[in-house]
Formats: structure tokens, sequence, C-alpha cells
């Protein structure tokens, strides 16, 4: 038996996912597509039931997918990174949409007692994520902010002048001709 077909390790492997419609669309053609195949490949068609295979039918190598991820990296020109890095990723795009935790454990496969800790080791905030809570914190105690635009047009004693701030957070600086 291949290992990708065996049982999973936990209940929670075993779980619907949601799909979003064009990801739905674009499956549908895949089996279009296959199917285009498998009467091109008449008797050298090997049955299976997985979705992607290789253009005779069959499991691909699970190799495949390593280097499918790593050209993909590649192409895409960021990081080199694990394809099971891929998971941290999804798993913070979810926290990102403001999806509830519940449904990111369910999504993600984390059981009941365990998700919490899955949740530190998966989810990762970003800086901006960190930043509009400042922005939010500092709103609710203080208000809006309100900054004034900068008139560049302001003219000092006949000179152009531009507000800068200064440490203290006040001033004038001449502007250089």
């Amino acid at each position: 038996m291949r290992r990708e077909t065996k049982n999973t390790k936990s209940r929670a492997g075993r779980r619907a996912v949601p799909l979003p419609g064009p990801l739905v669309e674009m499956l549908r053609l895949h089996a279009g597509e296959q199917e285009i195949e498998r009467k091109a490949a008449g008797d050298l068609w090997i049955e299976s039931d997985y979705v992607f295979t290789k253009p005779l039918g069959g499991p691909l190598s699970p190799n495949t997918d390593y280097h499918d991820w790593k050209r993909l990296l590649e192409d895409a020109g960021v990081r080199d990174a694990r394809l099971h890095d891929a998971r941290h990723t999804a798993a913070t795009v979810l926290m990102l949409l403001g999806v509830p935790d519940r449904v990111i454990d369910q999504i993600m496969g984390w059981e009941p007692g365990t998700s919490a800790s899955m949740r530190a080791r998966y989810l990762h905030v970003p800086d901006a994520m960190l930043k509009d809570v400042a922005r939010k914190i500092a709103e609710a105690i203080w208000g809006p902010s309100e900054t004034p635009p900068v008139d560049k047009t302001r003219t000092t004693r006949g000179e152009n002048a531009t507000k800068a701030p200064t440490a203290s957070g006040r001033g004038l600086r001449r502007s250089a001709r």
C-alpha cells in the first residue's frame, strides 16, 4: 500500500474542506481534459481514483509535488521553502481573512485539545497585522488620527517653506532651491 493512501493519523485527518467555486471549476475542467487523455490512451490507461495522474493514468510519483513546488517558488522569485510550509501559509491566510479559530482548526485538521498548540505553531502574525492593532488601539483611546495635509504652497517671509515635523513634532523647514 502506498503511504499516501494509508489511513490518516487521526479522525480529524478525514474531513470535508471548503473549496472556492473557481477551484471547483478548474478541477472540473481538469477532469474533462483527463477524460480526453484516458480515451486517447485506450488500453494503455492505468485506472485509478487519483485526481492527478501520469499521462497514461496511475498515481504520480510522490516527488512530483516536491519538484513542482520548487519550480513554482523559483518562477515566483520567492525564497526557498519546504512544501509543508504551504500549510503554515494557508493557516495564516485563514487567520488574516478573519476565519474563526474553530473553523481554521477544522480546515487544518487539528483536533480539540491540540488545536491551541497547533495554532501557536502554524499561525504567523505579520508585522502589518500588529501595526493595524496598534492603530485600532490608538483610535479607541485617542480617536481617529487627523493628520492635516502638508501645505507646500505656504510661504514665510517671502521664501518657499514646507512644514516638516521636528523631533518635538513642530517646526518649519525652509526648502532649498
